[in-house]
């Protein structure tokens, strides 16, 4: 028998019986929304859908792509995408990494970027990186990159220190957050690794590893259409939760995109699709999945109750230190958590599940819904 967390609540992992529709109602269009009822069929076209999904977990952001897409694509295959310059990482929002098309950084981060640098002022003051240190860092890193070049992390610290820029205790990951909000630079290809799964990408230039930009008439606009169509039905203060924008631009935001939405309720304000035909349900869709840590179909609101009932929302995050668990969601509901190590050695290890209550999914379930992780992991 699979483990379980918390039997004694097992009855309110089925939440309000009062709002059970609505939450179920809820919970059907945000599968199809988010790709898990209707995945889609390349995993860029997932990135594209999704816009930016969170990845400060590196193996947890390419997992989510993978979960996304149609068939069992496997690391490899979202690692050529990276390789290919087709999807990148960056700090798009709230201070945290995500990926996302390589073609859409741009616009992104010139309705995000700024508001990030403003909010690192003070750490940037604690560390002494001033307009000047930063300058002197962008110079070393262009001459270091240009030509297409790609440096992993220490390689890329090596060349600060080399050039009189520190980058002790935090000071190079500081850095790193600083030139990548504006633009400079951003994650691209994979660092190999023997026996196990990269934990890395090579730096790159961001202008010359992702030189076709688009180019939206209304980046607000956009940045709201493309969060709801991949995480509606949702409303403005979900948007300005993910985002990190402030309520009242979000709603200026929803305002502007107010022709390619539609309002589908007004509880507790009005919640929006995109206008237009939703992705197509498949019914070859798997009903049990086990999704990575930091999940955008958990994560990405103001009321998380929608896919977890209240009682077990602390066992899945986030946590005083800011952790989101790994979460099995069957039929749209959070039902467990499960842990695995991508260390050499131990990743191809058996994913452990613990689950909120006995009756939420079948083991046989369970097991499936691993096993394609386990699957994708190890290929």
């Amino acid at each position: 028998m699979v483990p379980t967390l918390s039997p004694d609540a097992a009855s309110a992992s089925r939440g309000d019986a009062g709002r059970g529709g609505r939450v179920a109602s809820l919970r059907s269009e945000r599968l199809r929304s988010h790709r898990l009822s209707a995945p889609a069929p390349t995993v860029l076209a997932a990135a594209e859908h999704m816009l930016a999904t969170q990845a400060q977990e590196f193996w947890g952001g390419r997992w989510a792509l993978a979960a996304r897409t149609r068939g069992e694509p496997t690391l490899r295959d979202v690692d050529a995408a990276f390789d290919r310059g087709e999807i990148i990482r960056a700090w798009t929002m709230r201070g945290t990494i995500h990926a996302l098309p390589a073609s859409d950084l741009a616009w992104v981060l010139s309705v995000t970027g700024e508001r990030q640098f403003r909010k690192a002022a003070a750490v940037h003051r604690a560390e002494a990186i001033d307009a000047d240190e930063l300058a002197r860092a962008e110079r070393l890193a262009r001459a270091a990159l240009r030509g297409g070049d790609g440096l992993a992390r220490k390689e890329m610290f090596a060349v600060w220190e080399a050039g009189g820029v520190s980058t002790r205790a935090q000071r190079g990951y500081h850095l790193l957050f600083a030139l990548s909000v504006r633009g400079i630079l951003c994650q691209g290809g994979v660092v190999p690794r023997e026996a196990g799964p990269t934990r890395e990408q090579f730096w790159v230039l961001a202008e010359e590893w992702a030189p076709d930009q688009a180019a939206p008439a209304d980046a607000l606009a956009e940045f709201f259409v493309r969060y709801i169509r991949s995480h509606g039905p949702a409303g403005a203060r979900d948007f300005a939760w993910w985002s990190g924008l402030p309520l009242g631009l979000a709603r200026k935001a929803a305002e502007a995109a107010s022709g390619r939405i539609d309002i589908v309720d007004d509880e507790p304000e009005p919640q929006y699709v995109v206008a237009g035909p939703a992705p197509r349900r498949s019914a070859s869709a798997h009903e049990v999945h086990a999704l990575p840590p930091f999940e955008e179909y958990y994560l990405s609101y103001v009321d998380r109750t929608v896919p977890c009932a209240p009682g077990f929302l602390a066992a899945i995050g986030p946590s005083m230190n800011g952790i989101v668990r790994p979460i099995l969601v069957a039929r749209g509901e959070a039902v467990g958590v499960w842990t695995h190590s991508v260390a050499v050695g131990r990743h191809a290890d058996d994913p452990i599940p613990e689950l909120f209550s006995p009756d939420a999914a079948t083991d046989a379930e369970i097991a499936a819904a691993l096993d394609r992780y386990k699957a994708f992991i190890t290929a």
